[in-house]
């Protein structure tokens, strides 16, 4: 069975943005999850692993996959993966504050033991990670990279997720659904500056304007804290965000819960995908061994223990469609 092994390489701004990432949750590390998903507490609060001390979900070799993995890759006996420890549930340094985990990094283990490789995970900056993959620095990427039809002029795809935008409200909100434009109607909604979200609400607030429905209130704030106050205190009535860290959140605390599910790339279909170096032949390899973790179950248990089953694909495609170039 292939082993796991973390490379060093921590940098203030990734420790930085690991303690953005963390903020406002407990410590779980105390009270490790069994790998078929977090501990649930009577007040409704999920108890995540972040110790270095991880009960992954194991996965058996498969040889038809390991097969597909090119020579210049499986010689070492490693396979050298990026991931960005930036926010929880996807990945986050432990409770030790070095060691890598979260759902990237348990999928990354997961996937190099499917091909009969070791995982050997490298903490990387994000923005650092294109640079690293083009250099074969890195072998794969496992970090919440969205495909766009721009990246795969530089980069193969292999899917692993579906990028997934979610509105959240108090958890005793009467708010119960946002499926579409007018049920934002008149609603005060928290959303970051310049994001993709920002953008989708921009265009539900048009359409809701041009059929007579009252405009949008939007929210801004410099961070998490203030968001979480301004939602909590009644300020506002929602907030849209990238679904992953935000459903975490809500599991954590229980402060907050789910009422809608937006494609990342909306009104198209968004992938999140294990990124390569293009011609290199290594995203084949890689999509056979996640539709092995698929098939065999492994795949969904991972995404149970860190909340992301609305998450799961039915099975990874390789260089899927993405997103068009704005």
């Amino acid at each position: 069975m292939a082993r796991f092994a973390l490379k060093p390489g921590v940098t203030a701004a990734l420790a930085a943005t690991t303690i953005l990432g963390l903020a406002g949750c407990s410590d779980p590390g105390a009270a490790a999850a069994p790998a078929s998903g977090p501990a649930t507490s009577a007040a409704g609060v999920k108890q995540f692993n972040l110790s270095p001390q991880q009960d992954r979900v194991a996965a058996a070799v498969d040889p038809a996959a390991a097969a597909l993995v090119p020579e210049a890759i499986k010689k070492d006996g490693k396979l050298t993966v990026a991931v960005s420890p930036f926010a929880a549930p996807l990945a986050v340094y432990a409770t030790d504050n070095k060691t890598p985990v979260g759902n990237e990094v348990d999928i990354a283990v997961a996937l190099a033991q499917t091909l009969g490789l070791e995982a050997d995970i490298v903490p990387t900056a994000w923005a650092d990670w294109p640079l690293g993959v083009e250099s074969g620095k890195y072998e794969a990427v496992l970090s919440n990279v969205t495909v766009t039809e721009e990246r795969k002029l530089k980069f193969d795809f292999a899917s692993y997720r579906d990028d997934k935008l979610g509105f959240y409200a108090k958890s005793d909100s009467s708010i119960t659904k946002v499926e579409s434009a007018p049920d934002v109607a008149g609603k005060r909604v928290i959303v970051g500056s310049g994001t993709n979200q920002e953008s989708i609400l921009l265009r539900w607030d048009e359409e809701n304007k041009k059929n007579g429905l009252a405009p949008v209130e939007f929210q801004y704030y410099d961070d998490d804290s203030a968001s979480s106050l301004a939602l909590q205190s009644g300020r506002a009535d929602l907030t849209f965000g990238p679904n992953a860290t935000a459903v975490f959140k809500a599991a954590s605390d229980a402060k907050t819960k789910l009422v809608g599910l937006v494609d990342g790339g909306w009104p198209l279909k968004a992938s999140i995908a294990a990124t390569t170096k293009k011609g290199n032949g290594f995203a084949a390899a890689a999509q056979a061994g996640l539709n092995h973790l698929i098939e065999d179950g492994s795949y969904a248990k991972i995404l149970d223990r860190w909340g992301l089953t609305a998450e799961a694909v039915q099975k990874s495609e390789l260089n899927p469609a993405g997103l068009p170039k704005k």
